[in-house]
């Protein structure tokens, strides 16, 4: 199984507002970036949709490490979640709806193809590659402020 590492940030202006994110995908000597936005979102939407794009880009089966500086997204994953609210029928413990269900769903279907491990990273610490995720988001995130203001 090929190993890639894949590195993600969200960003948004308001919450919500334009937001956009960043993918990087790493795997040998390859790396690929992805990003992308949307008018009226938030953050965290965004988080989980840089995650989406990543592991929705790959052809095969892979062990993927993701690093994130989403809590949102690692803990929801790692302390499993996600995976109660989905068996609670996108209900959290305490009874309240679980926010972003369609994200979530398609995030739970990805994970199940891959083999993923994700890993929270401290933002804006100068790791180089949450960096650049950081720059992508954010350059979305004002495409999309531009073209509200239009």
């Amino acid at each position: 199984m090929k190993e890639v590492i894949m590195y993600t940030d969200g960003a948004c202006s308001g919450n919500p507002g334009p937001g956009g994110y960043g993918t990087i995908l790493k795997y040998g000597n390859h790396t690929k970036e992805l990003s992308g936005g949307e008018e009226n979102t938030t953050n965290n939407r965004m988080e989980l949709s840089a995650v989406i794009a990543g592991l929705s880009a790959l052809k095969e089966p892979c062990r993927v490490l993701v690093y994130s500086d989403s809590k949102y997204v690692v803990d929801a994953i790692n302390s499993g979640w996600a995976e109660g609210w989905k068996a609670r029928g996108w209900k959290k413990s305490n009874k309240e709806p679980a926010l972003n269900v369609d994200l979530w769903e398609k995030l739970l279907a990805l994970v199940n193809i891959h083999d993923v491990t994700f890993y929270w990273v401290k933002g804006h610490a100068g790791q180089p590659e949450n960096e650049r995720c950081d720059a992508l988001a954010v350059a979305e995130s004002k495409n999309f402020a531009t073209h509200n203001v239009l």
